[in-house]
């Protein structure tokens, strides 16, 4: 063939493929086959293999993904993707539109209310019509590139249709993870061993930010478009901007209004927070704009956020429910955890049988009774709580809730120290919940990342007596786990197989001897002694160095460390002073653990954040626990809440209403991320 052939049907075939995607993935009416569209793709990679220099980057090829990125580039945003402000009262969205009528002096004009996409924000930058470049919102000014994955997702088209669109602009929207993919997903995970997704944000949010593009043309990604931003737009108006959008090929969704007031903006409210449930993607509000673009520039923006939109977020949602019985849990630290048995009850898409009760503190509290009607609570990520009584539904036998006394899985005593509202399990080296906790937490992500080793396979080890404590994991032979095989039942009622295939088998063994790798202060968190998290844990290992250093260490000598109490130092000598936990060390020395530090993994890098207490909040360009890593890597301290000590509260993108409110009254510092890389800079 020659070249001036390949290259006419290399555009024959960009041309067809693309006609059966849109008649696939806009129309849902195929006209071929699988395999016939199969074929048609595999000729186009060959002859694009073949023919190099005729391969474009908005080619129907660059959906299947391939390439691999080391390394985010951060890019600069040419219209920074800023925050809105956020309400959940109808009294602060009457006192939105209140300043928004008297900024523009009482001109006429008109609201366009969207819904509030629960997904990852991207920007999009399109010329001549096809698709250059896909940004991540990181900070608003900048965020990462990441083009070649969002390449692989099919509703965002590499070339434009049609005709009429600017030669350069901008278009932001939400990555999401429909719910039917999302079920899906989580099922394939959990036929795999690996633990399912929280919830579909996080796995959109994990999904772009993969290395291996390919990987992420198999996850079920969509993309839905809502804001337009470039030079000389065609359009005077948000709302015919995105109509013509959709003509273009974009995923515009149909769900918004045109509102004249408020009375008309609310009624959009309540038809979808009460209709939310039957869209096929998650939202988390709905979001109010000015529509008309003259009328935006003129409102401006303020440091944070646009003055001509606002997002009101839905409340967490609440059922009725009655208390049947409950059960009690135990954690992987002995902590003991309520959880209440309800009748089953419709709520936020899923249908909820149990909720927490947290702890006997909270029980007392709510007064809730064995037979109580009960108020159930959903929102977000959270699990499912009870967070009142309906007292007049009290029944005349309904029972007092008499707190166990004794372990339900040992027998143990529970015991409860000052000051803490949890009752424990002292039982740690014999309880089972316990131990198998602490084998799912050593072989954790942040800990000694094991991989392929999820909870599931974990129980059946330990079930089987192949693995009792961790040391045993460094024992394993394939011959013991290979064909092993167990059936679950989740708390939802589904069916769960966990199966020890041959590449599952080589893959727990890889990572076992991986792990060998891990740096010190790492497995002292992975140890999992209570109060040692990974802050303390790399303070330990900074100040002492050496595992038999530290076990020798004196109350005292522990004391010296920076920000390890009382409560800490007894606990590490409680636990070092118990013979099964120092054989446990002898056994993970032998099997080549990393039992000191050595100066390639120690990461103190400066003093400058010396004495300097931060909370940490949002969503930033690296992840929260990285921006963690960097304040203890030059001498700061992380806490989990403000307080009148905090000295900075480093702010990202969607931080908490709640904490900045409190940060504000009290006066501390509220840092962006810039600012806080210019103090360690």
């Amino acid at each position: 063939m020659s070249p001036e052939q390949a290259r006419k049907r290399i555009q024959e075939l960009s041309d067809e493929i693309r006609h059966h995607d849109q008649l696939y993935y806009d129309q849902a009416m195929p006209v071929i086959s699988d395999y016939d569209y199969d074929m048609l793709m595999e000729e186009l990679k060959q002859l694009e293999k073949s023919f190099p220099e005729f391969a474009s980057a908005d080619s129907p090829t660059q959906r299947v993904g391939g390439s691999i990125t080391k390394e985010f580039k951060q890019v600069t945003h040419r219209y920074p993707m800023l925050s809105l402000g956020n309400t959940y009262s109808q009294e602060e969205l009457n006192e939105f539109d209140q300043r928004v009528r008297k900024l523009l002096q009482h001109e006429d004009f008109e609201y366009v209310c969207e819904l509030k996409y629960d997904g990852v924000a991207i920007g999009l930058t399109y010329i001549n019509g096809s698709l250059v470049q896909a940004v991540t919102r990181g900070d608003g000014e900048k965020g990462d590139d990441v083009t070649n994955n969002i390449r692989t997702i099919r509703k965002i088209p590499l070339r434009l249709k049609g005709t009429g669109y600017p030669a350069e602009f901008d278009i932001r929207g939400e990555i999401v993870i429909p719910r039917a993919g999302f079920e899906k997903l989580n099922a394939d995970r959990e036929e795999a061993g690996e633990a399912p997704f929280a919830n579909p944000r996080n796995a959109a949010a994990g999904s772009i930010k993969m290395q291996d593009s390919a990987e992420v043309a198999r996850r079920p990604l969509d993309c839905l478009l809502y804001h337009i931003s470039g030079e000389n737009l065609p359009y005077e108006k948000h709302y015919e901007a995105m109509s013509a959008a959709r003509t273009w090929g974009f995923n515009v969704p149909h769900y918004t209004a045109r509102c004249k007031n408020m009375e008309e903006v609310f009624h959009f409210i309540e038809t979808w927070d009460t209709g939310r449930d039957e869209l096929p993607f998650e939202i988390d509000g709905v979001v109010i704009k000015v529509d008309s673009f003259r009328h935006q520039q003129q409102l401006g923006f303020t440091a944070k956020s646009p003055r001509w939109a606002i997002a009101y977020k839905f409340k967490a949602r609440q059922a009725k429910s009655k208390l049947l019985s409950i059960d009690y849990q135990v954690g992987r630290t002995g902590a003991v955890t309520p959880v209440a048995n309800l009748t089953p009850v419709p709520l936020a898409g899923t249908v909820v049988k149990r909720a927490t009760l947290h702890n006997a503190d909270v029980i007392a509290k709510l007064d809730v009774r064995i037979g109580d009607t009960v108020l159930v609570e959903k929102g977000g990520e959270i699990i499912p709580k009870i967070v009142s009584v309906v007292n007049e539904l009290r029944p005349a036998d309904a029972r007092q809730v008499e707190y166990i006394t004794h372990c339900p899985e040992c027998n143990a005593l529970l015991v409860r120290a000052e000051g803490e509202a949890a009752w424990y399990c002292p039982n740690e080296d014999e309880c089972p919940p316990q131990i198998k906790g602490k084998i799912e937490h050593f072989i954790g992500r942040r800990a000694m990342n094991i991989d392929s080793l999820g909870e599931g396979k974990v129980e059946l080890l330990f079930d089987k007596a192949i693995v009792k404590n961790v040391a045993d994991l460094y024992d394993i032979k394939a011959e013991q786990i290979l064909g092993l095989q167990k059936d679950f039942t989740l708390d939802d009622g589904r069916q769960r197989v966990v199966r020890f295939r041959e590449k599952t088998v080589e893959n727990i063994l890889k990572g076992i001897e991986d792990s060998k790798k891990i740096p010190f202060d790492r497995l002292l968190f992975a140890l999992g002694i209570r109060y040692v998290g990974e802050t303390v844990a790399r303070k330990l290992a900074r100040h002492f160095r050496d595992m038999n250093v530290l076990i020798a260490a004196s109350e005292a000598e522990l004391l010296e460390v920076g920000e390890i109490g009382e409560r800490i130092a007894q606990s590490l000598n409680h636990w070092f002073d118990k013979p099964a936990h120092l054989e446990l060390i002898r056994r993970l020395t032998e099997r080549g653990l990393q039992m000191t530090l050595t100066e390639e993994h120690s990461t103190k890098i400066s003093d400058k954040l010396s004495g300097k207490s931060f909370v940490v909040s949002g969503v930033f360009t690296v992840s929260r626990d990285e921006i963690k890593k960097m304040i203890d890597d030059h001498g700061g301290k992380n806490v989990g809440s403000i307080s009148a000590k905090t000295d900075y509260v480093l702010a990202g993108d969607k931080m908490g209403p709640e904490k900045l409110k409190k940060a504000e009254k009290l006066g501390i510092a509220i840092i962006t991320e810039d600012e806080f890389r210019a103090l360690i800079a």
